[in-house]
């Protein structure tokens, strides 16, 4: 059973400048226990794209959910199916960026490649209809020679545009929880582990 706010302890200091060695272990312990929830958070937000339509034939969540299922039925890793699963969970806070918050929720558990998946997938997505809305769908050519082009060019085309059909079999979110759970239950880098 977890202690009340009022009942945990807590650092002395009130400036960081004043900081002690207690005070930093007491701190690294609520850490990590903050930390070990970011799965049941994570399944939280993405439980917040449900319902939302946003003008397309599914829900946010189904497109979501879509996405991850057709990258793991093409035997993609893990790793590239939370990537899947999480590409667009940013839209509900960042509609303008939605992206660059994907990428930094995911950066701390998956590959470089991944990373830069997600970050430019946005960007990479527009092909398919920017000029509609009076915007450049080649902008993702500025991208062209780098070495993960092709991955997210490949992500784009097979996985993301494509998961838009209500009658495709579209797994429920509990299906993917066992993943999200294992992938992020510690970070392969993060500044705070000194692995990044």
């Amino acid at each position: 059973m977890t202690a009340a706010p009022e009942q945990m302890q807590r650092a002395r200091f009130h400036a960081m400048d004043e900081g002690t060695q207690e005070d930093w272990s007491i701190i690294a312990g609520h850490s990590l226990e903050f930390g070990a929830g970011l799965p049941d958070r994570v399944l939280t937000h993405l439980r917040l794209l449900d319902g939302d339509f946003g003008g397309f034939a599914v829900d946010r969540l189904t497109h979501s959910l879509q996405t991850a299922a057709r990258a793991e039925k093409a035997g993609r890793s893990d790793d590239y199916v939370l990537c899947a699963l999480l590409h667009d969970i940013g839209d509900t806070l960042g509609p303008f960026n939605h992206a660059d918050i994907a990428a930094a929720i995911v950066k701390p558990f998956v590959s470089d490649d991944l990373h830069w998946m997600v970050e430019k997938h946005a960007e990479f997505q527009g092909y398919y209809f920017f000029h509609f809305i009076g915007l450049d769908r080649d902008r993702r050519e500025r991208y062209r020679g780098h070495e993960w082009f092709d991955l997210t060019a490949e992500f784009c085309a097979d996985f993301d545009q494509v998961a838009f059909d209500p009658g495709y079999p579209t797994p429920p979110l509990e299906h993917f929880e066992p993943l999200i759970r294992s992938k992020m239950a510690a970070p392969v880098r993060s500044l705070y582990r000194g692995t990044d």
